[in-house]
């Protein structure tokens, strides 16, 4: 008996000197508090979800992995659908914010409480939290970017912005007008919000076209980008050089106006598989790992020469993806540090 505990003893010395963690998640849970799914890459996120976490769950790497999805895009309702995750006892909060600081009070609630705070996304600023991002503004500059590339000569921009309030949409939109700023050949003309739906955005730019000049291109968030094209193509009016959300509809219309006339343009978009990154991200910090309280992933971009790849591996109504695994996510930790 006593040399079984000598050899635990040693074994457990050696792991700490090597840095391995002690703690043990195979009983902790994780919520998922989202403030919105009324659009593909919203159900593209939970499915990705419910997906690798099941299979964590299965594993027993944590005791529970549970999705919740507010009704509306409300702070208030979001912030009491927190607080319910305290009650109820869970460790970790994985959070898609509908706002960057109206929701601090919760969160700070949560911390306190000792539940780790990991928001993507839609992320929030209350210190006490990690957060998981792409450079929104860099992708939304990156549009322009491209265009000034294809359109030297510039042109009338049609901006379709995403769902209003959510840090999202206003850091993608300060990077096309940043980029604007820069590239004084193109005019931003008008803008709407078209929620990151098809639906939405094809109904608030068949609003605004008759109002509008001649439009060169569209400048968008992910999500409108084929609602956009139905539109002008209702108001018989010519096809601009639209940039895409890798939606799978988005990338289907865009390789059918391609085959049929050389038609170009851009893709890009958070791939909605972020959230798995936030889920082992976590797992990690609860697990005692060190992990930096902001961590920047890349966007997924497609370009002409990539569309037909993609589009090839995206199902029908879904959006292009990557999907992370607890080897990924700790190469992004360890990147950040």
């Amino acid at each position: 008996m006593k040399r079984i505990l000598t050899t635990a003893i040693l074994a457990a010395g050696v792991a700490i000197a090597a840095g391995v963690a002690q703690a043990d998640t195979s009983d902790k849970k994780i919520a998922l508090s989202n403030n919105y799914a009324g659009n593909s890459w919203r159900q593209a996120m939970l499915k990705s979800w419910e997906k690798v976490t099941g299979q964590a769950v299965t594993d027993k790497v944590v005791a529970a992995a549970d999705p919740f999805t507010t009704a509306e895009n409300q702070v208030t309702e979001q912030a009491a659908q927190i607080q319910n995750m305290i009650l109820q006892g869970y460790d970790a909060i994985v959070l898609n914010a509908a706002s960057p600081d109206a929701l601090n009070g919760a969160v700070k609630e949560a911390c306190d409480a000792g539940i780790v705070v990991v928001s993507f996304d839609g992320i929030v600023t209350e210190p006490c939290a990690w957060r998981i991002a792409v450079d929104f503004k860099q992708m939304g500059k990156d549009e322009v970017l491209y265009l000034a590339q294809k359109m030297p000569q510039g042109g009338n921009l049609l901006e379709i912005r995403g769902l209003a309030g959510v840090f999202v949409d206003d850091a993608i939109s300060s990077g096309i007008h940043e980029g604007v700023k820069e590239n004084p050949q193109f005019k931003i003309v008008g803008s709407v919000h078209g929620d990151w739906a098809q639906d939405v955005a094809q109904k608030a730019v068949a609003g605004i076209l008759p109002s509008l000049p001649e439009i060169h291109a569209v400048v968008t968030q992910g999500g409108d980008g084929y609602g956009a094209a139905q539109a002008f193509k209702a108001a018989n009016r010519p096809t601009p050089l639209i940039i895409m959300g890798n939606r799978q509809d988005e990338l289907a219309w865009w390789k059918e106006q391609k085959d049929a006339g050389g038609y170009e343009t851009m893709s890009v978009s958070i791939a909605p598989g972020v959230s798995t990154l936030a889920f082992w991200v976590a797992q990690q910090i609860l697990d005692g790992k060190e992990v930096p309280k902001d961590l920047t992933v890349p966007f997924l971009r497609i370009d002409q020469d990539t569309l037909e790849t993609n589009l090839e591996t995206t199902e029908k109504g879904g959006v292009a993806n990557t999907e992370y695994s607890l080897d990924d996510a700790q190469k992004v930790i360890a990147g950040a540090k």
